[in-house]
């Protein structure tokens, strides 16, 4: 843990917001004490809503160690992860993930997402973007393939 890599997750996050690049979230991927990718939200700069600054530095340290894990990494973060963040470095699998400001902070600041939790704890059907399963029969083949193949990579 370093509070220097913190600090400079916060000035890139600042830069983020100086320059009118994106939001003020900035993140860090750290291995043996060096950084290895930078992330900066770009939501509103490339129009995707994925592109959170965690999203993009874990992208771009999955790329530079050519794995799709990041064993033995730290991220640092300027903020609590959204949901979509905190699922997303938990596919990563780093080592430990650090952050500064809290979810409630950035709820502060216009940034809520409060109502995601709560939609996960409702049924699909009656989100607010109502989810509706179908050809679920038909849609075991693919998982039975996926059992079957010899070559996979697990993950």
């Amino acid at each position: 843990m370093s509070p220097d890599f913190m600090r400079h997750a916060i000035a890139l996050a600042l830069e983020n917001v100086r320059s009118g690049s994106g939001g003020p979230f900035a993140a860090l991927i750290v291995k043996e004490g060096r950084i290895i990718a930078e992330g900066a939200n770009r939501v509103t700069r490339t129009n995707d809503p994925t592109a959170h600054a965690e999203v993009v530095a874990i992208r771009e340290a999955c790329r530079v160690l050519a794995d799709f894990q990041l064993t033995g990494c730290d991220l640092y973060t300027t903020c609590e992860p959204c949901p979509m963040c905190l699922g997303a470095i938990y596919w990563a699998r780093p080592a430990r993930t650090f952050y500064a400001a809290t979810a409630a902070d950035a709820a502060d600041a216009g940034f809520d997402d409060a109502f995601i939790h709560d939609e996960l704890k409702i049924a699909p059907a009656v989100r607010r973007i109502p989810m509706t399963q179908l050809l679920r029969e038909d849609s075991l083949v693919i998982f039975s393939a996926w059992r079957q193949q010899e070559n996979k990579t697990p993950y």
